[in-house]
């Protein structure tokens, strides 16, 4: 894979690309990350990228020219290096456009490559949005003071779903399933006096997977129930989380003494979800 990513501050990526997985991605030819310098495209003497917004208002905004010249610069080497049949999306990251998940990375993963455009100050020239962004991508409701960390972002989550890049790992992650991932633990057995999960130490591999399948809908019912309506869930599993609802219902209800949070139930009234069709 050849990922593409033009900016006006190409030092801000050094930390990031040169450390970790990511680095050794690069190091194994998993992925080529190649940056582009938007000033080096910039007009005049001065290489002048931004300009003031018509019609006025405050900040600048990026001009049309320096991003299509090189746009136009980063695809003719893509396009020499994956085949001219290769399709490069051309992605402007911004808080207008669709919102980034698992889900996305998914999709990019499996390109060959991808160029990400990294807006500033006030924005991009609309006629870049219209006429080069092929995609736009958003990492969350807020804004940056640049499209750079929300590029390390989108370049990170794909990256890491490459063949070998993490391998098994990646597919116990949050998202991966629609919920979130179960808890983790790891030694020592008892710390401060708080024990792991006995079901994690039994060695039975079918009771450990039936408990962090548990604890992944437990979790997710939770914190992010809005996932639940997406997920591939048994009637088993459908039927526990209307009860914990339920339970949850009955617990705020006045003078019941409840703190709103059901009792986590047993994991053996979960059954086998696994084997149900």
């Amino acid at each position: 894979m050849r990922i593409d990513i033009i900016t006006l501050f190409p030092g801000m990526f050094a930390g990031v690309f040169r450390e970790s997985i990511l680095a050794r991605a690069v190091a194994q030819g998993q992925v080529k990350i190649v940056l582009h310098n938007l000033r080096e495209h910039g007009l005049g003497r001065h290489r002048m990228v931004d300009d003031y917004p018509y019609g006025g208002g405050p900040g600048m905004v990026l001009k049309p020219e320096p991003l299509f010249s090189a746009a136009e610069a980063a695809l003719k080497e893509m396009s020499e290096e994956l085949g001219a049949e290769a399709r490069i999306p051309v992605i402007l990251l911004t808080p207008q456009g669709r919102p980034f998940s698992h889900r996305v990375a998914q999709e990019l993963s499996h390109l060959p490559g991808f160029l990400l455009l990294c807006g500033h100050y006030e924005g991009v020239d609309e006629r870049v949005r219209q006429h080069l962004a092929t995609d736009e991508l958003s990492i969350g409701d807020y804004v940056l003071t640049g499209g750079e960390p929300a590029a390390m972002v989108v370049v990170d989550a794909v990256v890491r779903l490459l063949p070998e890049v993490v391998g098994a790992a990646a597919g116990e992650d949050s998202f991966v399933a629609g919920i979130l991932e179960h808890p983790q633990y790891t030694r020592p057995t008892i710390f401060q006096g708080w024990e792991v999960p006995s079901e994690l130490l039994s060695g039975n591999h079918e009771e450990v997977a039936k408990w962090r399948r548990l604890q992944s809908l437990r979790r997710t019912w939770e914190r992010r129930p809005d996932l639940l309506s997406l997920a591939q869930l048994t009637s088993n599993e459908r039927r526990l989380i209307e009860r914990w609802q339920a339970e949850a219902k009955r617990a705020r209800q006045p003078g019941t003494g409840g703190s709103g949070s059901p009792q986590f139930p047993p994991g053996q009234e979960l059954g086998q979800p696994s084997q149900e069709q």
